[in-house]
């Protein structure tokens, strides 16, 4: 198998060393440079081409921000972010200038290296394309409005490696106004939720929030499930939970909320099935689907990790498949349909 070629990006010669100490582990990962800045970190994106570039986000000179930008319109590579818990929401929005997923420090242990090799690989492998600016200014189409209470449809969505890009895609197809709720369950580190949904806030129009105990499920706004905690819906359009269990491979469960939304709302639910590694979500999906809701798994070329998707399709409960581009146009014209 090809070497994966990695530049790690950090201001700190003590991180980079750590990095590079987990990743050399791994016989087929290759440090083939550092960089102290993001300056540099162009430089040598360009001379050297590597398979993925670990970016940290505040560093002197330039920043990761500005880096990742540049390097996303110049020469389009995969980029990992790895930074602190209290850059989170700046760390989110390196994903809208074109990175491809969020990593706490705290996550880089040295006792448990495999997660994030693993990681390493799977986004080293990852097709990107040029960026393109601006493309939360999307204009969304009107809404036929439904005046039936609570609301005409809910939309679920289970994602995964790569989700948040994804969603940063969907989110700003949808207008103030929109006529159903969003419930996301999105597999995120303790201490990145807070950081994710103000990020997603600011390139959304509609309202997003970290779901709470109570909270009542309106038009027009996004739940995005804690990973502390699994998040249900119930019959009272309200949000529940259930607690965390030691065993629990996945937080937030994908499956444990899709399941609850296709059993409460049955063929008002739309089930949406992102990018991600593993079956998380197949589950909900199959539940959905057997309520006669409608379901949508993004597809093989605009996925990060085909892991989940390809699952879900292969189980048969999936009704369309779709580029993530078209995925938020679709939704509108299922909910004003």
């Amino acid at each position: 198998m090809p070497e994966i070629k990695v530049l790690i990006v950090d201001d700190s010669p003590l991180a980079r060393d750590f990095i590079r100490a987990i990743l050399s582990i791994d016989s087929e990962i290759v440090i083939v440079g550092e960089a102290e800045n993001g300056k540099v970190a162009i430089a040598k994106t360009k001379e050297l081409h590597p398979d993925l570039v670990i970016m940290d986000i505040e560093m002197p000179v330039m920043g990761g921000l500005e880096a990742i930008e540049r390097i996303m319109c110049e020469v389009p590579t995969p980029i990992m972010v790895v930074t602190s818990r209290g850059e989170s929401e700046t760390a989110f929005m390196a994903i809208s200038k074109g990175a491809l997923e969020v990593v706490p420090k705290s996550e880089v242990d040295p006792d448990r290296p495999r997660k994030f090799i693993d990681q390493v690989k799977i986004l080293a492998r990852a097709r990107v394309i040029t960026h393109v600016m601006g493309r939360c200014k999307i204009q969304p189409d009107p809404l036929v409005k439904e005046e039936r209470l609570p609301f005409k449809n809910i939309i679920a969505i289970a994602s995964s490696t790569g989700g948040p890009n994804a969603l940063n895609v969907i989110l700003p197809n949808f207008s103030k106004d929109f006529s159903c709720p969003i419930v996301i369950a999105q597999h995120i580190a303790d201490g990145f939720i807070i950081g994710l949904s103000e990020w997603l806030a600011k390139i959304s129009h509609v309202a997003v929030k970290v779901g709470e105990e109570g909270d009542t499920l309106l038009p027009g706004h996004v739940y995005i499930s804690p990973p502390d905690r699994h998040m249900v819906v119930n019959y009272g359009n309200r949000i529940s939970f259930i607690e965390r269990k030691a065993r629990d491979i996945h937080h937030p469960s994908c499956d444990i909320l899709l399941m609850s939304v296709g059993t409460v709302y049955g063929a008002k639910a739309i089930g949406v099935i992102l990018t991600g590694m593993g079956m998380d979500g197949v589950q909900g999906m199959m539940k959905i689907k057997e309520m006669k809701g409608r379901t949508i798994a993004q597809d093989e070329k605009t996925s990060i990790v085909y892991g989940m998707p390809k699952v879900a399709i292969e189980a048969g409960c999936v009704d369309t498949i779709l580029p993530l581009e078209s995925i938020g146009k679709e939704l509108l014209k299922m909910v004003s349909g």
